[in-house]
């Protein structure tokens, strides 16, 4: 296992030790210079950190863990690396053979359990087919539409002996993951471009998947098409572009969604309608034709039907199309975003980042924090307001820069994920931004940090609320906070239990130098910054509402 994991190139382990898994440690015991074990304080940490470092690396992350509960611990970030695409290994300790269906002492049916949120789930069952196995795991995982792949390795397994052979993958039968492109597809987007007068494209993660972002940028540009972005979408072009007219969805910006229900033709690439993007389905973009480049056949036509659906690596057919383009302008399409920008700069951007007094709001600190690291920075999230304050006022100007839990909005991913960033991209600066109610939800791997040092930048946005929910509370069940608020403990003195140095911001005069202490001290820190109870992310679209109808205070 362990000269099979160097032969796909792994550098990095995340993991947890125990009983069913033991033999693999103890041969990564001789392998401690090729293969960095970073020994996480949960399994679930384990399976975020891999997130983390592939979604920043653009390699396969690996985590290994044991039997049982160690297993069944990851499958939170197994699904949530489903749902946002993340290439990811999973290696589980299992019983042996000969106990398998027993109810042995922590046998747990993992590969029933993991296969419907995988690409695929396979149990090892012999020696001699260790090598074999992880070829076919890591080019399931990396090609096409990433996304994670379980190994279910029996104890029988890895204690048996056989010459090791290196084995490759590059074809599964009926496993298409680089799809030729239909020329006459590429000349019909080709043509609904050029006729079109009010063009918007749809920028999702795909693009960054695809490592598409140049083609991108060629693309809108030689035709001066405006975009939008997805959340998971948001660094796939930089955030100061002339050509990003902002985020889309319930808290996405004004213009992008208003323009969504005006545009003439929709061209949506590398993204799948979800549903906090489209918001009603039965209005979304009914005045306009669709086009959707994408990757995953099954996307198209799932959510919204379109009238041209591009099969292929945008990469590849972002490029095709490009080419057949006329080079053009909708400098008056792209001026009707304008009178949106104004009203939400006005109504809610403005008093976000520069409140006149008061406690301090989450979009300033976002936006401190980013300028502080010359919108340069990796933003890692956890779920919650903070990620979505986050996203919003966060600048990229870097590819693989947003690493969030997008699909399956998982508190408690922000820690291990920011942990896993640093090891995925060792020369950037990691800002994670969490809140009071998902940095309980995985503190733990605080030790983590501390035994390697990871130099997580940590800024705690602690609204004494579990403050996403109290929001939906506040604006649609008569403000009854049920279980929402929080009894915290003093984060900045278990900080420093963990060796993090920590310091807690309550007036506004002190955080730009607080920001600039955390950026100039070497390794983690844990800055918190108490924040107005009762602060909003603004604008709003409610849910089930058409996607323009966007609330711009409550």
């Amino acid at each position: 296992m362990m000269r099979a994991l160097e032969h796909e190139q792994v550098d990095v382990l995340f993991g947890y030790p125990g009983g069913s898994i033991m033999p693999t440690y103890d041969a990564l015991y001789d392998h401690k210079k090729t293969l960095n074990h970073i020994l996480v304080r949960h399994e679930q940490g384990a399976v975020h950190a891999a997130q983390g470092y592939a979604r920043v690396s653009g390699k396969v992350g690996c985590a290994i863990v044991t039997s049982g509960p160690g297993a069944t611990n990851t499958i939170t970030g197994i699904a949530d690396a489903m749902m946002d695409s993340t290439p990811m290994v999973v290696i589980c300790g299992q019983v042996g053979v000969a106990m398998l269906g027993t109810d042995a002492f922590q046998e747990v049916d993992v590969v029933g359990v993991t296969s419907p949120v995988t690409k695929w789930s396979y149990q090892i069952r012999r020696a001699e087919d260790v090598a074999w196995a992880v070829a076919r795991a890591f080019y399931i995982a990396k090609s096409g539409r990433p996304g994670p792949v379980v190994l279910d390795f029996a104890k029988n397994a890895q204690t048996g002996m056989v010459d090791y052979q290196p084995a490759s993958a590059d074809f599964i039968r009926s496993y298409e993951p680089d799809p030729d492109m239909n020329l006459e597809d590429i000349q019909k987007a080709a043509k609904m471009i050029n006729d079109s007068v009010k063009p918007f494209v749809l920028v999702g993660q795909g693009v960054e998947l695809g490592n598409a972002r140049e083609e991108l940028k060629a693309f809108l540009e030689k035709a001066d098409l405006p975009c939008g972005t997805t959340f998971l979408g948001l660094s796939a072009i930089e955030s100061d572009h002339p050509l990003n007219m902002g985020i889309l969805g319930m808290h996405g910006n004004l213009g992008p969604n208003v323009m969504t229900n005006k545009c003439d033709l929709l061209i949506a690439v590398g993204m799948r309608f979800d549903d906090r993007v489209t918001g009603n389905l039965n209005t979304y973009a009914k005045q306009a034709k669709i086009i959707h480049f994408d990757i995953d056949r099954s996307e198209f036509n799932k959510n919204v039907k379109v009238d041209l659906a591009v099969h292929g690596d945008c990469k590849k057919t972002l490029a095709a199309v490009t080419a057949l383009l006329e080079k053009t302008t909708h400098r008056s399409w792209i001026d009707g975003f304008k009178p949106y920008d104004e009203k939400e700069y006005n109504k809610v951007i403005d008093k976000a980042l520069h409140p006149k007094d008061g406690p301090l709001l989450m979009g300033e600190v976002v936006r401190k924090v980013s300028e502080a690291a010359n919108n340069e920075a990796i933003l890692v999230t956890d779920v919650g307001q903070n990620q979505l304050f986050a996203c919003r006022y966060f600048k990229f100007t870097k590819p693989r820069s947003v690493v969030t839990s997008g699909g399956l909005g998982t508190m408690g991913f922000g820690i291990p994920a920011a942990i896993g960033a640093t090891f995925g991209a060792p020369d950037r600066t990691v800002c994670l931004f969490c809140g009071d109610g998902g940095l309980q939800m995985t503190i733990q791997e605080f030790g983590t940090i501390m035994e390697q040092g990871a130099p997580v930048k940590m800024i705690l946005l602690n609204n004494n609320y579990l403050g996403n929910v109290r929001q939906w509370q506040e604006m649609f069940f008569r403000r009854r906070y049920s279980f929402t608020p929080m009894v915290n403990p003093d984060y900045e003195l278990i900080a420093k239990g963990y060796g993090i140095p920590a310091k807690t911001v309550v007036e506004r005069e002190e955080l730009d130098a607080a920001i600039q202490e955390m950026l100039a001290t070497p390794g983690p820190y844990l800055l918190q910054c108490a924040i107005k109870e009762e602060d909003n992310v603004m604008p709003m679209t409610p849910p089930g509402a058409n996607i323009d109808e966007m609330l711009l205070e409550c």
